[in-house]
Formats: structure tokens, sequence, C-alpha cells
């Protein structure tokens, strides 16, 4: 009951913004993404910007440097929030954290619409994103289905406190558990960026030589895995999560045998176009899942897949 009486009073503050003579054009909605280290978030701007155009509204896209600066998120939510824009796009890096600074949007009647990760809260009208634990099951299935449903594996996972974090572990983890218990994890790390994810994987294969695939969860995890088994020479099985050049080519070269890809572009378009629902007073669903895919070697020219990769 809370949940639908906290999404009501969001989206009746919003339509009461038009409702006394303003334009929609004249909307402002700050974009408050997680980082841009990696190129997944520029992916999700073009789909943004491309939302915002087409919906005459103006945006700003923002972020920390890395993801792993919460604090710095937090300041500028807090900053965009100041601003009084008329919507609000968020995506946390963590899921606890940033729920007071979204409480001020929500008392200053500012609709949200989270996007990749969720909070821990009813205060978003809806979020934009990846069923995560149903895209890393996905991955679980294709690891064991390369490794002959028995041996060891290890993962990787980009962080532990984020919606997004700990949806692809817990997809992952489970299947592997609940599905087939021929396979044993011996090991599980977390790093967002490339360098620490090499170095976990480095010791990962010194310290379990039998192990036989490892899953990487995001873009910096899965280069991380890439440069490891590059540099180390093991032939493993090696699954990641996302896209970017550098993971691409090493699907392409056999260093991975494939990754889960998000649709970023769809995903930027799902905020901004929510928004400009929102602030009509359109009732928006809880959840907008914007899908996932498989891809390999073999399948990364299909146009519907070509289309939610990105460099």
């Amino acid at each position: 009951m809370k949940k639908t009486t906290t999404a009501a009073i969001l989206a009746l503050s919003a339509a009461c913004v038009f409702s006394t003579g303003a334009k929609a054009q004249e909307a402002y909605f700050p974009i408050v993404a997680k980082g841009f280290s990696h190129q997944f978030w520029q992916a999700v701007k073009s789909g943004a910007d491309k939302a915002a155009k087409a919906n005459g509204v103006k945006i700003t896209f923002e972020g920390p440097e890395t993801e792993a600066q919460i604090d710095k998120q937090t300041d500028i939510l807090n900053a965009a929030i100041a601003k009084k824009p008329q919507g609000l796009g968020f995506a946390a890096l963590d899921s606890k954290a940033q729920v007071p600074a979204l409480k001020k949007a929500a008392t200053a009647g500012i609709p949200i619409v989270a996007f990749d990760s969720g909070v821990d809260s009813d205060l978003p009208l809806t979020t934009c994103s990846t069923d995560n634990k149903t895209a890393a099951a996905a991955a679980a299935d294709k690891m064991a289905e390369a490794i002959g449903g028995k041996g060891e594996i290890a993962a990787e996972i980009h962080d532990q406190t984020s919606a997004t974090g700990i949806g692809r572990r817990d997809g992952f983890l489970n299947r592997i558990k609940e599905k087939y218990p021929d396979i044993k994890v011996v090991e599980v790390q977390y790093a967002n960026d490339a360098l620490k994810a090499a170095d976990d994987i480095k010791a990962m294969l010194q310290a379990h030589p039998n192990i036989k695939g490892i899953f990487a969860s995001n873009e910096g995890a899965a280069i991380g895995l890439a440069v490891a088994l590059k540099e180390s020479g093991k032939k493993i099985v090696g699954i990641g999560f996302d896209s970017g050049k550098t993971q691409k080519d090493a699907i392409k070269n056999g260093a991975l045998l494939g990754s889960i890809t998000q649709n970023p572009v769809g995903i930027g378009e799902c905020v901004v176009n929510s928004l400009a629902k929102a602030v009509k007073g359109e009732k928006l669903p809880k959840i907008i899942d914007t899908g996932y895919y498989w891809y390999d070697k073999n399948n990364m020219n299909d146009p519907k897949i070509a289309a939610v990769l990105y460099d």
C-alpha cells in the first residue's frame, strides 16, 4: 500500500507542475549515472540524448569519475536535486546509502526514475534495467555447457553494494548451485576496474590450478579477465558481461567465450521517456525490463545483437 501511495503522490506532483501553464519542452531532467569509466555509460547517454530530443526536454548527464566514488555520486545527486528539476534519473552505486538524498527529491515533489541499479525504497516511480539475476543465470548456463557440467569455476564481481552487482552475483551463483551439483565455485572476488580484476584473477588461477571457467560481471571485470588470461597463458572458459571494444576483441580472438549484453541505449531512452510520461501524469509500471542478449563470435554481426553492442 505504501508503494502505491508514494508513486501516486510523486506522479500527481509532477503533473501539477505542468498544469499551471508550463510547457513540456521546458522540463529539465538531470540524469545521474554511476560514472564514466566504462563505455557502457556513454551508450546510456546516447540513448538519453536521443529521447530528450524526441520529447523536447533538456537533460544533463552526470556522474563520478569511477564507480567506486559513492560519496562523490551522492554529492552530485544532492546538487542535482537542489536545482529543483521537473524529474530525476538515478543509477545508484549503493542501494541503501543514497535513499536519504532521494527522500529530499520526493519531498520536493520531484518524480524519480531509477535505472541500471535501483534502490531499497519505493521512491522511484519505475526502474529501467536489465533483469540482472535472469541475465547472469543465462551466463551460468553457458558456463556449465562449455565446461561439460562439472569442475571448478570462479567469479569476479564488479561490486557488492549496488543492486546490479548483487543481482548478477546471485543470479550466477544461485543458478550454479541449484542446477549444476558437479560444478564447484572455488572463489568469488570483487573489483570494478580492469587492473584490480586482472590481479584478482591471476591470483585465482595460481591458487586454484584446476579452474575451468571464470565469470566476470561487467565491462571492467571482463577486461581484467581477458588481460589475466592473456598474461597467464591459461586456456579456460571466460564469460563476461556488457560490451566495449576490448571485450569484443577478446571474444573475436577466442580469449573469452562470450558475454551477456544489456541494451544501454534502450536504458537511456527508457529513463527520459519515463520521466516525460511522469510529468504528464501517466502511470508507470514499477519495473521496465530493457532486455539482454548472449553474444559470441558466431552472432556478433547479427543486426539485432550488433545494435546493442558498443565500443
